[in-house]
């Protein structure tokens, strides 16, 4: 009974452990295709005697992106909406771009750890651990220095310098969402109830409004 119990137990460790990530291709590709009616926890595979080329190919990285908003930045990302291939792979990746002392504000990934290299400028990166320590883990980096945020975990860019800067963002999922936390908060439709974020934030009820309507 024992060892059956053990057996068990491990069986189920093993499923989370497989479950913690993207799926794992069953072949060699699955073409997203993004007009089926069938919902899955991905994309349907497209017929595989219909894929090209052009399924595996993104163009764009090269291009600076519009730096020209509140925040002094811009995220170009290649997931499986922008480049069908990737279905089953579990990875993507995003251009950055800063506008001098631009940032990416602070955001969650809540399906992807993500790796990042600096191509140009200097930027200042940072994350938070969890609950309750809340510790900030932050470091400078220049050309050519990679840094790691761990999946889930809230995390920021700043440009620390007065040219623009670039950096290549790889993410461990086909879709890694984003979640920029001032956004969700402050910017939810409808509104979070003033009271739940007065308490939360422990500010007055003007001093939200005024932020909620920058949002």
């Amino acid at each position: 009974m024992a060892a059956r119990l053990f057996l068990f137990g491990l069986l189920l460790t093993s499923c989370s452990l497989a479950m913690a990530s993207d799926p794992s291709p069953l072949q060699d590709f699955c073409v997203a295709a993004p007009k089926s009616r069938v919902f899955v926890n991905g994309e349907v595979c497209k017929d595989p005697n219909l894929v090209r080329a052009d399924d595996f190919f993104f163009s764009g990285l090269h291009l600076m992106g519009d730096t020209s908003n509140a925040v002094g930045s811009n995220v170009t990302v290649v997931t499986v909406a922008q480049l069908p291939g990737l279905n089953t792979f579990g990875i993507s990746m995003a251009r950055i771009d800063f506008a001098p002392w631009g940032i990416n504000p602070p955001h969650t990934h809540p399906r992807a750890t993500e790796i990042l290299t600096v191509l140009e400028g200097r930027i200042e990166v940072g994350f938070v651990t969890s609950n309750p320590e809340n510790r900030l883990i932050t470091k400078g980096l220049q050309k050519g220095d990679v840094f790691v945020f761990p999946e889930g975990l809230v995390h920021f860019q700043r440009n620390v310098g007065n040219d623009y800067a670039v950096a290549i963002a790889a993410l461990s999922s086909q879709n890694p969402g984003a979640i920029t936390i001032a956004n969700a908060v402050f910017g939810s439709n409808p509104d979070i109830d003033e009271d739940i974020l007065a308490k939360a934030f422990q500010v007055d009820k003007n001093v939200l409004r005024k932020i909620q309507s920058k949002f």
